[in-house]
Parts: C-alpha cells; sequence; structure tokens
C-alpha cells in the first residue's frame, strides 16, 4: 500500500517516500480515463514502478502513464528519471530554466518545458504550472484543482511546513522564493490547499499563511 493516498472526485493520488534523502515521488490517475502522470521520479525504480503498479484499479479503463513531471533539477529528484523516461516512453515535463541542469544530472531531455501559467494535462484533468524561483531557477509547482473543490499544490522544493526551500544563504535568492511564493500561491489559491512538499510531511496555505511575515524576518 502506497503510504500517501487521496481519493477525489476527478483523481487519485498516491505517492511514496524513497531514498535516504527521503524524497517524495507522487502519482496522480484520472478517474475518467485512466491517465497518469508521475512526478518526481526521484530514485528507486522498483519502488516507483510498484507504486504505479498500485493504482492499476483507480480509474474507470486501464490506467497508463502519459507522462512524468520533475519539480526541480536537484540530484535527488530526477536518479530514477532516466531508467523510467527509457522504460515507458512518456513525455517529460520541467522547467524550462531547469532543462539544462537535469539534462546534465540525468542524461534525459526535457520534451515539454514549463514557464509560469502553463497547464500539463492528465487526460481530462490539467495541472497548473507555476514557476517558483529561487530554490533553483526553474522550480515548477504543479497544482491540481478537483472539481470537489479540493486543491492540491505539488510544491517540490519550494515551500514545506514551515518555511520555503534552501536558497543557499543568498538573500537575493531567498526573497525572490519567498515573493514568488507569497504571490504565486498564498496570493492565488485558498487556505484550505493541501501542500504536498518533495520531501516530509503535507501542511497547508492556511497552517502557513500566518509565519509568512515571520519567514521574511528570519531571512530563511
Amino acid at each position: 500500500m502506497s503510504e500517501i493516498f487521496h481519493d477525489l472526485k476527478d483523481v487519485t493520488v498516491r505517492g511514496i517516500s524513497v531514498s535516504e534523502m527521503s524524497n517524495n515521488v507522487y502519482l496522480v490517475t484520472s478517474k475518467a480515463d485512466g491517465a497518469q502522470l508521475l512526478i518526481d521520479a526521484a530514485d528507486d525504480a522498483t519502488a516507483i514502478t510498484g507504486l504505479i503498479a498500485s493504482a492499476a484499479n483507480d480509474a474507470k479503463l486501464p490506467a497508463s502513464l502519459v507522462g512524468i513531471a520533475t519539480t526541480h533539477q536537484h540530484w535527488d529528484h530526477i536518479r530514477a528519471l532516466k531508467e523510467l523516461a527509457d522504460s515507458t516512453g512518456v513525455k517529460t515535463f520541467a522547467g524550462a530554466d531547469d532543462a539544462a541542469g537535469i539534462l546534465e544530472g540525468s542524461s534525459v531531455s526535457t520534451d515539454v518545458p514549463l514557464t509560469h501559467g502553463d497547464t500539463v494535462s492528465v487526460g481530462t484533468t490539467e495541472l497548473e504550472c507555476v514557476h517558483l524561483r529561487g530554490h533553483t531557477p526553474g522550480s515548477i509547482a504543479y497544482v491540481l484543482r478537483d472539481s470537489s473543490g479540493v486543491v492540491l499544490i505539488f510544491s517540490g522544493d519550494s515551500l514545506f511546513p514551515g518555511g520555503v526551500g534552501n536558497t543557499g544563504d543568498d538573500p537575493g535568492r531567498f526573497t525572490s522564493l519567498l515573493d514568488d511564493v507569497t504571490v504565486r500561491l498564498f496570493g492565488h489559491y485558498p487556505d484550505e490547499s493541501l501542500v504536498l512538499p518533495g520531501h516530509g510531511s503535507s501542511t497547508t496555505l492556511g497552517a502557513e499563511r500566518p509565519h509568512l511575515g515571520e519567514w521574511r524576518s528570519r531571512g530563511w
């Protein structure tokens, strides 16, 4: 059984944690047509293949992987990308400004480079792409709006419970990331939105919103 499971009206979301870095790998399955999107092929292709198999009966039609989306270029999020991209032949998606880093780190070219405001289709379901600059130049959060009203934000390493991601003690990068997170996530999506980060436990925008000023003051 997957460690993470959300059964919504339009989709299921399953997830597992892999590697010594405890990376979260997520699988979105569109219930209407069985289309699936894997988010962050971080490590352990065998475990990820098992994750995909666990969702075989999550849709009305046979499930089929249609894409692999990467949140950002860091090595711990792409270690299984080549093996899975080669074995499945599906399209790869990632932020345009991280595509070169992903190619260098995994030998996988990004088929669909993404910018802020783009969408990724998973069958009849669309995920919104939110460019969050700072942790890496091309970090992308993928946002799913289920017709039930639930909003899921796959934030990569840009937003966690308790703060934004690592910006290398660079004040400019920190300000850029916090500004983007504040405007493009907290300023755009409801407090009930569930944040599913690249490591660790989930949170909500509402739980984190009161601390935005504190994060800015402390500088990390």
